[in-house]
């Protein structure tokens, strides 16, 4: 309108931009939640239909397990992403990445006290003590317990400076997974080292000077703050609250 001042149309203008920001962040967090269930979806149909190959137990421990790694390196992939892309929805798209793949471990981890131990406590400390692919991968799945548990805003909020810390724990978790997958195969290890390099990359990624680079790299006008020791693993969402890191 005529009479409208400058400062009207720019606020007119920023709540455009963030409603346009909302409803793309909305349907990308739907294609994600999409994608993310499928497999499990698929996993279901085909046990249902008795699909699932000559070892169903070993299709639905793989299946669930191999979701769960992928997942757990797609989180951690976020913040590299974030950095190079300049762009804020992969920090916003990363707590439902990892609360899937710690869903998949979940049920990865069911798939064994089912149908290997029958809920055999017993047998379950005997294979702790004595496979050493055991031992790493329910030690993954207790560190990623407490960063479930804690992923809400809430928690972020009682938590304050201490919770930054406990969500750390998603780099050695993310190490003890390959590296049962790792001691899990037997003959061809090129999947599981494949994934073990993926980690690694995404660990140097995090690097100062890789973080310098990749921030020097990105669009000027998109850029992220400038990577350094007071912001280091600090992304704010649209609320002003930290998502889990990763």
């Amino acid at each position: 309108m005529a009479g409208d001042s400058p400062f009207a149309g720019s606020v007119r203008g920023a709540r455009l931009r963030f409603a346009v920001l909302r409803s793309r962040l909305f349907w990308i967090k739907a294609a994600v939640w999409l994608l993310c269930l499928a497999p499990a979806a698929l996993l279901a149909w085909q046990a249902f239909t008795a699909n699932l190959g000559p070892d169903p137990v070993a299709r639905l421990e793989h299946g669930t397990g191999l979701r769960a790694l992928q997942l757990l390196l797609l989180t951690l992939a976020m913040t590299p992403l974030r950095e190079l892309s300049g762009r804020p929805e992969p920090i916003q798209l990363r707590r439902t990445l990892g609360l899937f793949a710690y869903f998949y471990m979940c049920a990865h981890f069911a798939m064994y006290l089912v149908f290997d131990i029958q809920f055999a406590l017993p047998k379950l400390g005997e294979d702790l003590a004595k496979r050493t692919w055991i031992t790493l991968g329910f030690s993954c799945w207790l560190f990623l317990l407490p960063l479930a548990v804690t992923s809400t805003n809430g928690w972020q909020r009682r938590l304050r400076r201490a919770w930054k810390s406990l969500h750390r724990l998603i780099y050695p978790a993310a190490l003890l997974a390959c590296m049962h997958f790792v001691w899990l195969v037997k003959k061809d290890e090129t999947e599981p080292l494949s994934y073990l390099a993926i980690l690694l990359v995404l660990l140097a990624a995090r690097l100062p000077w890789v973080r310098l680079r990749a921030w020097r790299a990105a669009p000027r006008e998109a850029r992220p703050r400038m990577p350094g020791p007071a912001h280091r693993g600090e992304a704010k969402s649209r609320h002003g609250e930290q998502e889990p890191l990763g």
